[in-house]
């Protein structure tokens, strides 16, 4: 077994330079689509920034050959995703924030589950794209922490170290898209971290009502059958837990009053 598999469940490396992945001879996966600065520059908060032309590298469906069957007929997919070291003028590398389109065959916009490979992170997410974004929260995650985005919900990941590179493997519907517009319209989420020497700090964006952001840690997500193992072996060891992911309404109860 190769390290990569013990750490993520899956035979791959991950490259910074440039940024990619690499597959082991059993495992299936994209070159990787790169976003550069010019793409997401609409959802910064200083849109003229300076920044690593290539910000981050993402991956979507990553798989064991032997899963790809089990994966289409549940409708899942594994996205990997690593970004650059670095800045983005006074903001850390992040990804510009979008909600996930709705899918066809679920009805629903499709939560997301975050697992950290590399680096530090910080999730944030908030209800709404509206006036007022209801309640917004920053989680802190490191290596091996596992972070659950509910249905619905825009969010973004920041990278919380200007100095080391982030990735992070993710459970996402395969009828994923995802949403820029309304994010963009409001000229990024409610809140922009902002570096301050090593530290993430927040500013609100001023096109939201005023309102409170939550920081926290990862926390156990028991109620959805989830272990400390890395995510991709959860799904060896049993393909239906994450079933909620591609079919949400199935713990329509769970998502009420979700506490990430």
């Amino acid at each position: 077994m190769t390290d990569s598999v013990k750490k993520y469940g899956l035979d791959m490396l991950i490259h910074h330079q440039p940024m990619g992945f690499s597959y082991g001879e059993e495992t299936l996966g994209p070159l990787p689509e790169i976003r550069t600065l010019d793409q997401i520059r609409a959802s910064l908060r200083d849109p003229e920034c300076t920044g690593p032309e290539q910000v981050y590298a993402i991956a979507m469906d990553v798989a064991r050959i032997s899963d790809i069957a089990e994966l289409k007929k549940r409708m899942l997919l594994f996205g990997v995703v690593t970004y650059a070291s670095g800045r983005l003028g006074e903001e850390p590398i992040r990804s510009q924030g979008h909600i996930h389109r709705v899918s066809a065959h679920s009805g629903w916009s499709p939560p997301e589950l975050y697992e950290i490979w590399q680096g530090k992170a910080i999730i944030y997410m908030q209800e709404f794209v509206a006036d007022d974004p209801g309640r917004c929260f920053a989680i802190l995650a490191e290596a091996g922490d596992k972070v659950l985005v509910p249905p619905g919900w825009a969010h973004a990941t920041v990278s919380a170290s200007p100095h080391e590179p982030l990735t992070f493997g993710a459970w996402c519907d395969r009828e994923y898209g995802f949403e820029y517009e309304a994010v963009r319209a409001y000229k990024g989420l409610a809140w922009y971290p902002i570096l301050q020497d090593e530290h993430v700090a927040w500013q609100h964006n001023r096109h939201y009502m005023p309102g409170r952001l939550h920081t926290t840690s990862p926390r156990k997500y028991r109620e959805f059958g989830i272990t400390d193992e890395p995510l991709y072996q959860q799904f060896v060891d049993d393909p239906a837990r994450f079933q909620f992911i591609s079919k949400p309404g199935m713990v329509a109860e769970k998502w009420v009053n979700f506490h990430p």
